[in-house]
């Protein structure tokens, strides 16, 4: 009887909530689903911008089979090893600020910095820091060790070697206060408590601050690898220009290359539906992640 009378409240309820998200939903279809469905088409196109020639599906197999491919995806890989990087240092610098060192608000600004620069301003102090005339030999050099000194933007893997490490201190400030608000946020009777009982700083850490930051160690971790496939355009444009050959072109990179370089749009709208998959894989990873209870 209650469940009958309830009924017909719940149907209303769930017809307003229809109603009031139609308009949000047919916002998001018109502004995000038609350009998706049109590059999904013309990703299986010869397309030059102006005139479309169907292919079909075998266009992504024609790509698949590409080796420049698998050598962008594989630099994607590899800049992929500095995501580990790009949060043990930030969770050092945080759990040192957090103790409140002497002048711990200065150096929270310092480290902070970096984010509020533009990626173009880093990318090209970070090409003046890495040239064979620049600040690295310079150091090198002024302590003695000038005979190994090396413009490490001319080599394949040392110029990728060069965007991971300005990648990583890009990401530090961002990661740094991502740690540092979760540990203003730390139970600090669990501490004291462990204090009181003899346990000591890296044991605390450890056992104590590392398992409450877990959330925030799984967002800084998703937004880092994010920022990895999708947020590394201008630095590389910067630096490298995706050179020297394709030893430092990312799958992003090789879109805009492929697309308004080439002038191959089709080819571009391909490599970028890829992208979108990669990145759509992520995101659901980054929701299971964060759902998870244990």
């Amino acid at each position: 009887m209650t469940q009958r009378t309830r009924s017909p409240l719940v149907r209303s309820r769930y017809r307003a909530g229809w109603l009031m998200t139609l308009p949000a939903f047919l916002l998001v279809t018109l502004v995000l689903g038609i350009p998706i469905f049109q590059a999904v088409y013309y990703s299986m196109t010869k397309w030059n911008g102006i005139t479309a020639t169907w292919i079909g599906p075998s266009a992504y197999w024609n790509e698949l089979t590409n080796p420049i491919f698998w050598r962008v995806i594989e630099n994607n890989a590899l800049l992929l090893l500095a995501v580990p990087v790009a949060l043990l240092i930030p969770l050092a610098i945080a759990a040192i600020l957090n103790e409140h060192v002497l002048g711990w608000r200065l150096f929270r600004t310092v480290y902070f910095l970096p984010t509020a620069v533009s990626w173009v301003v880093i990318g090209m102090v970070a090409a003046r820091f890495f040239a064979k005339e620049g600040l690295l030999n310079s150091m090198l050099a002024g302590i003695g060790l000038g005979r190994i000194r090396t413009d490490f933007l001319s080599g394949e893997r040392s110029a990728l070697l060069a965007i991971g490490i300005t990648f990583v201190w890009s990401m530090v400030g961002t990661n740094t206060i991502i740690f540092l608000t979760g540990m203003a946020t730390l139970d600090e009777f669990t501490h004291e408590a462990a204090r009181v009982d003899g346990a000591g700083y890296v044991r605390i850490f450890w056992h104590i601050t590392l398992p409450q930051l877990k959330r925030f160690i799984q967002f800084a971790f998703v937004m880092t690898v994010i920022s990895a496939f999708t947020a590394l355009f201008s630095l590389i444009f910067v630096m490298t220009g995706g050179g020297p050959g394709y030893g430092t072109t990312t799958l992003e990179f090789f879109v805009y290359q492929t697309a308004f370089a080439k002038g191959a749009f089709g080819a571009g709208a391909l490599l970028g539906v890829i992208l979108f998959v990669i990145m759509a894989g992520i995101g659901l990873a980054q929701l299971k992640i964060l759902r998870t209870d244990d």
